[in-house]
């Protein structure tokens, strides 16, 4: 099997091999080999009993740990800072994991040499804790036992723990530690996804063969099964903000699937540091800041408030609350310390506010609420319960809303979601506008890592498993991106090998994958002849495509038949880019609903 990975816009794909060890337990007795998991004698054991690697050192005492063959380690201050305690359970892209209840130069992972490590749980996919230490990544196949007696091979790969990419990292840490003394250098953690049978009991999995690749933790990955995203932003950047001390924050969003139910989503993507939520309510907004009635509290995890780790995400329990569709929400929470700076989805495209010092979570009144904000910090989703599951939309500007009227909701996927909702041919499905202002498919703009300005988000193929994959009930994907690729120098083939890579890790996950053609843009600065011809080698490939399920072809939507290459004028924005209100109603218009 291949894997692939990123290097600059274009995407490399090299064949792995693999290799056998023998594991030793903490104690130094053999606790199974590669083969003897292979072929079954080994009975399924817990992953910590398996632990043969130090990983985390004390930075007074750097030589208790050897994660990499070479006397370096993770520093056990910089986990605790990032708010990774051992045994603490931390959920990244929908997964629980638990971080190794070890302490400092305590065996705190495994080795992958083909144990068969017992799991047990039904989802969409096994969730991987893992770094590479051989300096490159490291990869190898294995084999997922079920509970009625079936297998299915996975092909894992992990990147390295001080050369991987920042922008897929789960988390990384300031320093790494060697006998030699602590280095300023990053290292990395990341959670890598693979699919599993939907409906079938996991009860074992056997991990690879490769001593490079470390796992410290794997759960299955629940499917959101009884809820439907109604609302979702993806992080586009980690950026200044405030700074906010004792501040509420009170986000307006706008659902697409209602529901008697509601729990929300919070993401600290990117971040260094824990983010702490001291409350949080939903109300049914009136106007501006001011909601309908007075705003319910939501819990976590039975307490009104959380910490969210860095990297880590939080929802909310299941709340009894009739969200209806189409409809403006308050998202209210309370930061208690000081923030000054988080993940954010810069283009809302919506008024927001952040009230005076204090709690005011549960103001029905805006009196508090006396600053206002265009953008969405750490609120990433908004789920009800039932319905049919979701639409994900893959996009960049032209999705996000670019160009729309501020607090009007007029982008295409919220005409789309109000088409879903005005019939009743097919399901109702939620909406989930994924689309990131200057996105594109094969390159990161924001690197993945620290404060930037730059909010362009970290590439689809970088970004699949949180913003699709990972999605509350994602049946159908709609991938509409590439004219920013071709507007910055990359071409056709890097963009078809994006897509493709797209709709092969979709179809993994059982989704529908659907893929709209590049939207014209001649007379915009960056559209120059030759990134046409690029955008136009996308779309010829596109429309002959066999990869995805169908094709909606938004450029011939678009388009002025007199001059292909641009937008049809009564279509422009003005920009020659983007397309104005009355051309996102002809994109939603155009749209096959039985396609969905």
């Amino acid at each position: 099997m291949v894997s692939s990975e990123r290097e600059g816009s274009r995407v490399r794909r090299r064949v792995w091999g693999t290799a056998v060890v023998l594991a030793l337990s903490a104690a130094g007795a053999p606790v199974a080999t590669a083969r003897a998991a292979e072929d079954g004698r080994a009975e399924p054991a817990p992953l910590e009993r398996l632990f043969d690697n130090r990983a985390v050192s004390d930075d007074a005492r750097p030589t208790e740990a050897d994660f990499d063959g070479s006397g370096g380690s993770l520093s056990a201050a910089d986990l605790t800072a990032a708010g990774w305690t051992p045994g603490r359970t931390l959920t990244v892209q929908g997964a629980r994991l638990t971080w190794p209840r070890r302490t400092a130069g305590e065996p705190d992972n495994v080795r992958a040499a083909g144990q068969s490590v017992r799991v047990r749980g039904r989802g969409d996919a096994l969730a991987f804790l893992v770094a590479a230490t051989g300096g490159t990544d490291a990869t190898g196949s294995g084999t997922v036992r079920y509970a009625n007696g079936a297998r299915s091979a996975y092909r894992l790969t992990a990147p390295d723990w001080r050369t991987g990419p920042l922008a897929t990292k789960a988390v990384a840490l300031p320093h790494i530690n060697t006998p030699g003394g602590q280095l300023a250098e990053k290292s990395r953690l990341y959670v890598v996804t693979v699919p599993v049978a939907r409906g079938r009991e996991v009860a074992s999995v056997t991990l690879p063969r490769d001593p490079s690749l470390h796992v410290f933790a794997l759960s299955v990955r629940p499917e959101s099964r009884g809820w439907t995203g109604g609302w979702a932003a993806s992080p586009s950047g980690y950026t200044a903000v405030g700074p906010w001390t004792d501040r509420t924050l009170r986000l307006v969003v706008h659902t697409s699937a209602g529901g008697p139910r509601v729990r929300i989503r919070l993401d600290n993507t990117f971040a260094s540091a824990p983010v702490r939520v001291g409350g949080a309510t939903v109300a049914a907004q009136a106007a501006g800041a001011s909601a309908r009635s007075t705003p319910v509290p939501l819990a976590f995890g039975g307490a009104a408030g959380t910490e969210i780790p860095a990297g880590a995400q939080a929802f909310s329990d299941p709340l009894g609350f009739e969200v209806p569709p189409d409809t403006n929400l308050l998202v209210s929470f309370h930061l208690p310390g000081t923030v000054t700076a988080a993940p954010v989805h810069r283009l809302a495209q919506q008024t927001s506010y952040v009230s005076e010092p204090g709690d005011h979570a549960s103001d029905g009144s805006a009196a508090a609420y006396t600053s206002t904000i265009t953008t969405w910090p750490l609120l990433t989703g908004v789920d009800v319960g039932g319905g049919p599951g979701s639409v994900v939309l893959l996009g960049d500007s032209i999705t996000d809303g670019e160009r729309t009227t501020v607090d009007a909701n007029r982008r295409w996927p919220d005409l789309l979601a109000r088409r879903l909702l005005d019939q009743d041919r097919v399901p109702r499905h939620g909406v989930l506008n994924q689309g990131i202002s200057a996105n594109r498919v094969v390159t990161d703009r924001y690197p993945g890592d620290g404060v930037s300005t730059d909010t362009g988000g970290v590439s689809a193929l970088h970004r699949l498993d949180r913003d699709v994959l990972a999605q509350t009930s994602a049946r159908t994907v709609v991938v509409f991106q590439g004219v920013n690729d071709v507007r910055w120098g990359a071409t056709a083939d890097e963009v078809i090998a994006g897509l493709r890579e797209i709709a092969a890790r979709g179809h993994e996950r059982g989704l529908r994958m659907l893929v709209a053609t590049v939207a014209p843009c001649e007379g915009e600065a960056r559209c120059t002849a030759t990134a046409d011809a690029h955008r136009v080698a996308v779309n010829d490939w596109i429309r002959g495509n066999e990869e995805y399920e169908a094709v909606l072809d938004f450029d011939e939507v678009l388009r002025d038949p007199d001059r292909p290459a641009r937008l049809l004028p009564a279509y422009d924005s003005g920009d020659h880019l983007h397309p104005n209100e009355a051309g996102l109603a002809a994109l939603a218009e155009s749209v096959d609903l039985k396609l969905l």
